[in-house]
């Protein structure tokens, strides 16, 4: 690894092209490389998630979670290739089975709002959807494996769930939506 990023301004990609993992040039405006940007703008805003206060263990499923969407790049960026297995879902799975548990159930929308930490878990939730639809897009024009797909509409779900927990830590709670639906039947 210490001779891989030797040079960072290789000026390669002056002409609108970059290189993917398996030396092949492609447009930097292809689905592959949408697809890589927004899993790399995800990582990037659980990063700055990983700046607030929260338990240890969310803590660690969040690195945890940063090291599996490096493995998603890393195929994404070598077409054909897998380095996201199963097993990291089905981490997810027992992720958001556990932090569900915890809360309780919802009777009406929630608004992305709140703390800080919640208020950047619905950041991060909402760049999982677009990185999914990336991949969506993507494996629609170009055969891709099932499991990034997978991956990234669980996290997705993941950190909504965390965004509630995160509103919880300190004694806090959802921020509803105050619809119409529910200004009648308070009003009744």
């Amino acid at each position: 690894m210490g001779n891989r990023l030797t040079q960072i301004a290789t000026r390669t990609g002056d002409n609108g092209t970059t290189g993917l993992g398996n030396n092949q040039r492609v447009s930097k405006n292809s689905l592959r490389v949408h697809a890589m940007g927004e899993v790399d703008e995800l990582n990037s805003h659980i990063g700055v998630l990983l700046c607030e206060d929260m338990s240890a263990d969310v803590r660690e499923v969040l690195v945890e979670v940063q090291h599996q969407l490096f493995n998603l790049g890393g195929e994404l960026s070598i077409p054909g290739f897998e380095l996201l297995k199963v097993e990291a879902v089905a981490a997810l799975d027992e992720a958001l089975e556990k932090y569900n548990a915890q809360l309780p159930k919802l009777e009406e929308f929630i608004l992305p709002a709140g703390t800080r930490g919640a208020s950047q878990a619905h950041v991060c939730r909402t760049v999982a959807r677009r990185a999914e639809r990336a991949c969506v897009a993507l494996g629609n024009e170009e055969a891709l494996n099932d499991t990034p797909r997978q991956y990234l509409n669980r996290l997705s779900d993941l950190m909504f769930v965390l965004a509630r927990v995160l509103n919880r830590m300190n004694g806090g709670d959802d921020v509803y939506w105050k619809s119409q639906r529910m200004n009648k039947e308070t009003a009744a």
